[in-house]
């Protein structure tokens, strides 16, 4: 290696949905006219269960690199040996909107898929990510099973708890970061430094994040003319019959609205499949090309690619010092 050639640190990618994980951990994207440069991490591969959101995620990537896979049905030792191991494990049985089961059921379980990759290939560093309800479930029994968990495979573990809006994200989202780190890399180095919520005092509206497409009715900017024409509950606000407040974050993305995404702020209809990926950051050439319920559902499972892209420059700047 070259003094002036950057290290470069393997990536295997579990759950990966669309790719707005694998996306901040990549980088080289430009969001609201801000360019956000490549960061040294290669993926090497990347695995979910749904082919669409594999297909969506190729199409943007282009290399091929996803695939389609159980990991529960997968043995670690055919994953290929990275530095680093992500994964958005489900979130379903977590989420105060899902079936709530818990650790009680399969899907539950689903993040020791990470926990056989870790005993197997003992990567550097693992970054999972999931829901605020899992601190709050079992009055926190829980997420500290899975802590147990995850520091029995080798590993010091650390929760940062991030309130999107902190971190200029356009939209009132909270979510737990599982930043592990294997026993021997703490010891000497500790754990990443977790990213300042640099906006706390200085949220980025809706109105900042899509007010520019409001004339626009087209696919000049893609997906922004698909939206859903369901009206209003006529009895109560159900959740998704809310309407956007102009000058606050927006509402959370629900990753399983159907019909019911929140309304604009100030134009009577829905927000566009566009408006959705805007306030989940996601560039404007990340393309959604399935239904609108399909493309609703993958932007509002992914991980907010700017919020993973600040995770990312933190770890980067970690697996740096371990060189």
């Amino acid at each position: 290696m070259t003094a002036n050639k950057q290290p470069t640190y393997s990536v295997v990618s579990y759950f990966c949905g669309c790719g707005g994980l694998d996306l901040g951990f990549r980088g080289d994207f430009t969001y609201h006219g801000e360019n956000y440069i490549k960061l040294p991490f290669d993926i090497r591969i990347a695995y979910d269960n749904e082919p669409r959101c594999v297909e969506t995620y190729n199409d943007y990537f282009g290399d091929g690199s996803a695939c389609v896979q159980d990991l529960a049905q997968i043995k670690a030792k055919d994953v290929p040996k990275a530095d680093i191991l992500i994964g958005g494990f489900p979130c379903q049985e977590f989420s105060s909107c899902g079936p709530l089961g818990g650790l009680e059921v399969e899907r539950g379980r689903l993040y020791q898929t990470l926990i056989n990759y870790m005993q197997v290939h003992h990567p550097k560093v693992v970054i999972g990510e999931n829901v605020i309800n899992l601190e709050r479930m079992s009055k926190g029994a829980v997420l500290e099973t899975i802590k147990s968990d995850l520091t029995n495979a080798g590993y010091k573990v650390e929760v940062w708890k991030m309130f999107a809006p902190d971190y200029g994200i356009p939209q009132r989202r909270t979510r737990l970061i599982f930043v592990c780190v294997r026993n021997d890399i703490f010891e000497r180095f500790g754990f990443p430094i977790k990213p300042s919520p640099c906006f706390s005092d200085n949220y980025r509206s809706i109105e900042w994040a899509i007010g520019d497409l409001i004339d626009v009715t087209d696919e000049s900017i893609p997906n922004q003319s698909q939206y859903f024409g369901a009206s209003k509950a006529k009895k109560g606000n159900g959740q998704g019959d809310e309407s956007n407040k102009k000058d606050s974050p927006a509402y959370t993305i629900r990753a399983n609205p159907k019909s019911r995404v929140q309304f604009h702020y100030s134009l009577p209809r829905r927000l566009t499949v566009r408006e959705c990926a805007r306030i989940q950051t996601f560039p404007d050439d990340f393309k959604f090309k399935f239904s609108q319920t399909v493309s609703i559902s993958q932007i509002g499972n992914a991980v907010p690619p700017l919020l993973a892209y600040q995770v990312a420059q933190s770890i980067a700047d970690f697996m740096n010092k371990t060189r």
